[in-house]
């Protein structure tokens, strides 16, 4: 019976955990939404209320960066092959070779597909020139 413990732990915290970060999302996001609900009832003009949803959101409105993103990825999957290099195998060391790999994949994306509004602008004068 105590073999079967360590497995039956596994599985069960495989599936509570995203569950678990599942419903604490929908609350969250549930509690920003009855906060506006009742912010816009309250206010004398209700079309208002979309500036405080914007206001509670807290997602970023920049573009994500590829190129940092990249060099991030291409560091972690150094330190995943020097771990494999030093102490855990030839796994290791071809897990950290492909986490590198896509890092630089990322990051090529990244100089490849300008994402602010300065290299979009850029990018589209030279286009016009051409």
């Amino acid at each position: 019976m105590s073999e079967l413990i360590i497995p039956i732990v596994a599985i069960v915290m495989g599936c509570a955990v995203p569950l678990g970060v599942f419903v604490w999302l929908y609350f969250d996001q549930k509690d920003k939404n009855k906060t506006v609900l009742e912010i816009a009832k309250h206010m004398d003009d209700p079309s208002r209320a979309e500036e405080f949803l914007n206001i509670l959101d807290e997602r970023k409105k920049e573009p994500i960066d590829y190129r940092r993103g990249g060099v991030i990825t291409i560091f972690v999957g150094i330190g995943i092959y020097l771990l494999g290099f030093t102490v855990l195998g030839a796994l290791f060391k071809g897990v950290g070779l492909l986490v590198g790999a896509i890092g630089v994949g990322t990051m090529v994306a990244g100089y490849l597909y300008p994402n602010t509004s300065e290299e979009l602008t850029n990018a589209v004068e030279k286009f016009e020139e051409s």
